[in-house]
């Protein structure tokens, strides 16, 4: 880990850059959501600038973007829908404290239990989506719209052959608006898709009566955003952490998602969470530290405030072009390798999560079914207990719990001694199933006057069974 100082200051070149990209890339992006809510695009565009610029000194992990989200505004559609801006804001203000509260529970703790098929089925359907969200922008446009985003993602990967000094999606951006405003093609361009705002955002309480029935509204939905916020972002810094080669903190990353959550919503914001496309955008243009998240927050509030006629008039196509980009870095192209090589069931789990990812567009669906499928495997596999008989008696040879038991007792159905062994040395009782399971196999078997006999129970084993039996 950097210190603090290394945090802000080892970087600040590569960073301060790298956070202008990144800001002219959170502008479509915030506005697009809002559309999605069926809010004002400042309430997006307000969560997006306070959410990076609080995330950067209280996140836990440097260079990770964090702002409004689509996975959160797909929740908050009925919210608002139903009761208005205001219960949207007071959500993301609740979503604030319960994800506080888990991080300071040690909820990150549970990021050990996503296997390594699912962390690739969220990246890879992170890469297709990411480029099917783009997709809107360029169907049914006209030729020159291809032209621009093909361009535009050729000087992306051509321009670091021959200068590295400016991120290259940055010197791509300015060069093809310059283009387009010389040339006067004819391009969708981001003041398309919503006005800007003027002023700076000010400090308010919701407008709802502080009682029970406001907290069955939004709790809901508050406790389903606290989990995809966090699931998304514990993964986005999980990712980053692989292509940087470097760790974080990521109970840290928790606490700080929910302190800034909830300080938007006294400002008027939505409730975000880490954005991987832009995170990506932000390490693969050079940006390493704290200075790359609070500079992407501050330039996006700069943009919209002063520069706002200039920014409306950037194509889309160009902002297009270097997301395609983003979706084909995020894509990890050795999983055709990993499905070749990996055992069936994990590659089934692979592309199942891809496959619920992208037909929910819903994340925290995703991954949490990609990680019960792989435990429900998992369970199958290690179940296979066999019981085989010679002279020596019956002996056991796997764990014993409740997903064995049902073969074990079966396995005793047509004994035809009048006095048995059962041999455990090879085995271990791993829950109350198991002690059952043998009780229930002793209480049949002496029924019918055979005489049972338990041998070979390790220290664990004999302690679980004689204080259960």
């Amino acid at each position: 880990m950097y210190t603090l100082k290394q945090q802000w200051f080892g970087n600040m070149r590569a960073d301060l850059l790298a956070g202008m990209v990144v800001g002219l890339a959170l502008i479509p992006e915030a506005l697009a959501f809002a559309f999605i809510v069926g809010v004002d695009p400042r309430v997006a565009l307000y969560a997006s600038f306070t959410i990076a610029v609080i995330i950067s000194f209280v996140g836990g992990r440097p260079g990770l973007i964090s702002a409004a989200t689509g996975a959160m505004a797909l929740v908050l559609v009925s919210l608002m829908a139903n009761h208005g801006l205001q219960y949207v804001l007071a959500a993301t203000i609740l979503t604030g404290i319960i994800q506080l509260i888990l991080g300071g529970l040690g909820v990150a703790n549970l990021m050990r239990f996503i296997p390594n098929s699912v962390m690739l089925g969220f990246v890879n359907a992170l890469g297709i989506m990411i480029f099917i969200t783009q997709l809107p922008y360029l169907l049914g446009s006209n030729s020159m719209t291809y032209l621009f985003a093909i361009v535009t993602l050729i000087l992306v990967y051509a321009i670091p052959r021959f200068f590295t000094a400016i991120p290259a999606p940055l010197v791509a951006i300015v060069v093809m608006t310059c283009i387009a405003l010389i040339s006067g093609v004819k391009l969708q361009t981001i003041g398309d898709l919503g006005t800007m705002p003027n002023s700076l955002p000010v400090f308010f309480l919701p407008d709802i009566p502080l009682n029970f029935e406001t907290l069955k509204i939004i709790f809901p939905y508050a406790l389903a955003l606290s989990i995809v916020g966090l699931l998304e972002s514990l993964l986005t810094s999980q990712v980053l952490d692989d292509m940087t080669d470097t760790s974080s903190n990521k109970n840290k990353e928790a606490r700080g998602q929910g302190i800034a959550n909830f300080i938007t919503g006294f400002f008027g914001g939505m409730a975000g969470c880490a954005l991987i496309g832009q995170s990506i955008i932000n390490i693969k243009s050079g940006g390493r530290g704290r200075l790359s998240t609070l500079t992407a927050g501050v330039f996006l509030l700069f943009l919209i405030i002063v520069l706002g006629d200039v920014v409306i008039k950037i194509p889309m196509p160009v902002l297009v072009g270097v997301m395609i980009m983003v979706s084909i870095t995020t894509f990890n192209w050795g999983s055709f390798k990993f499905l070749k090589q990996a055992p069936k069931l994990e590659s089934l789990v692979m592309l199942i999560t891809i496959a619920i990812i992208l037909y929910t567009h819903n994340l925290a669906i995703g991954v949490v079914s990609g990680v019960i499928l792989s435990a429900l495997f998992f369970v199958a596999k290690i179940s296979r207990v066999t019981v085989t008989h010679d002279l020596d008696g019956y002996k056991v040879k796997g764990p014993l719990f409740f997903a064995s038991t049902t073969k074990f007792i079966q396995s005793f159905d047509n004994v035809t001694e009048n006095e048995i062994v059962i041999n455990f040395e090879n085995s271990q009782l791993w829950d109350e199933s198991a002690v059952g399971a043998i009780y229930k196999v002793k209480q049949k078997l002496e029924q019918k006057g055979v005489k049972v006999q338990i041998q070979g129970l390790n220290s664990s084993s004999e302690q679980l069974y004689n204080r259960l039996t």
